[in-house]
């Protein structure tokens, strides 16, 4: 029956004031169901108070509001939560949340699959199958509210959920329409109302969309650097081929930031890839001007994977030597790394059983920003 009808979940304003439309409703019906979908969390149309039992039933005929299926959810023992989602198609993507004392960030995926082929990404083994339309990606986060129970949306400071980061499956600048559109319906101020601060998307360097990123959303930029010369990243990810170093910082120093609000380098630290102490002097020189911190990732071993992660003593000299240079270099510390949801691990159960018959730190609100406080927080 879901085929015959359309799902309100994804639609912008404009599109959902258009559907009401269509069925002989007035358009002031798109915001109240803009607030019962994105600010109260409902599923059914007769959970809807303000609207005539009559108009349940219309809406029923013509519509619905989608959630992505679980068909796994895990729980760390550090309290990490992944879920295996399925959609209408039988494609999956993985999720995780990763929570901290009373807050913590939703790790959303973009694509099922991905089309980068990282060497140190287990998720980058998984060949991209298709991109998620805006439903799929705001679901995810969605289905994670209601895992929570966290609805009606709570004020800011009171979340649980209180991050969202676009590090899971994929490369959401290769998705880079849906991505938007998806996280401009979690910033309206009517529904789930995310600030920009609170939303960091990260990239593997998909250089002319991280200039319209800035533009159109101006959220958090998470740069997947992982080396400080073209040869050692055209190695490890091949995308640099195709937008190398130098094109990749020119557009991440025009994107809007400050010392408040500064960008993130994310660097797997790889034993004997990238880890000496020459690699670090190399990152220094590389990101001259470039208001940013680093999050130095561990590597987190997979099935399958040739390289080793680089010796704590060799982490802590990396670290040093960005500190001395004035960078906050943090060592993430691994989280869900039992269940596959720690870094680079995300790949789906599906896939997974097919093929053997996988701390993401995010801006912290301005205030502590401004008082330096910087605690990664891993999320997948």
């Amino acid at each position: 029956m879901s085929e015959q009808r359309t799902d309100l979940v994804g639609l912008s304003r404009d599109e959902l004031k258009v559907e009401m439309e269509r069925i002989g409703e007035k358009t002031f019906r798109a915001k109240q169901l803009w607030q019962w979908i994105y600010h109260q969390g409902v599923t059914e149309f007769d959970q809807m108070s303000n609207i005539s039992k009559s108009l349940h039933g219309k809406l029923s005929e013509n519509f619905f509001i989608s959630r992505p299926k679980v068909t796994e959810e895990l729980t760390s023992s550090d309290a990490t939560r992944k879920w295996l989602f399925e959609f209408d198609d039988g494609n999956e993507a993985e999720t995780v949340f990763i929570p901290e004392t009373d807050r913590g960030a939703v790790c959303i995926s973009s694509q099922v699959g991905c089309t980068l082929t990282c060497k140190f990404c287990h998720t980058g083994t998984q060949l991209l199958v298709r991109n998620l339309t805006p439903s799929e990606i705001i679901g995810q986060f969605m289905a994670a509210r209601d895992s929570y129970g966290e609805w009606p949306s709570p004020p800011g400071d009171k979340r649980l959920l209180s991050n969202i980061v676009l590090m899971g499956m994929g490369e959401p600048l290769y998705n880079y329409d849906n991505v938007v559109k998806a996280m401009k319906i979690i910033m309206d101020d009517e529904g789930i109302s995310f600030s920009k601060r609170r939303i960091t998307l990260s990239t593997s360097g998909v250089v002319p969309e991280i200039r319209r990123l800035g533009e159109d959303i101006n959220c958090g930029l998470a740069i997947s650097l992982h080396a400080a010369t073209d040869d050692v990243r055209s190695e490890i990810m091949p995308i640099n081929k195709k937008y190398p170093l130098k094109d990749l910082m020119e557009a991440v120093r025009d994107y809007p930031c400050s010392n408040a609000r500064r960008i993130t380098f994310e660097y797997v630290m790889i034993k004997g890839v990238n880890d000496s102490e020459a690699d670090a002097r190399a990152l220094v020189r590389l990101v001259k001007d470039i208001p940013c911190k680093f999050n130095l990732i561990p590597f987190n071993k997979w099935p399958g994977s040739d390289y080793e992660c680089s010796s704590r003593n060799a982490q802590h000299k990396f670290a040093s030597i960005l500190n001395d240079a004035g960078y906050t270099a943090t060592i993430r510390v691994t989280r869900g790394e039992d269940i596959l949801a720690a870094c680079g691990q995300l790949k789906s159960e599906s896939e997974r059983v097919r093929c053997s018959r996988t701390k993401w730190d995010f801006d912290k609100p301005a205030e502590k920003d401004e008082k330096g406080q910087d605690t990664p927080v891993s999320v997948a």
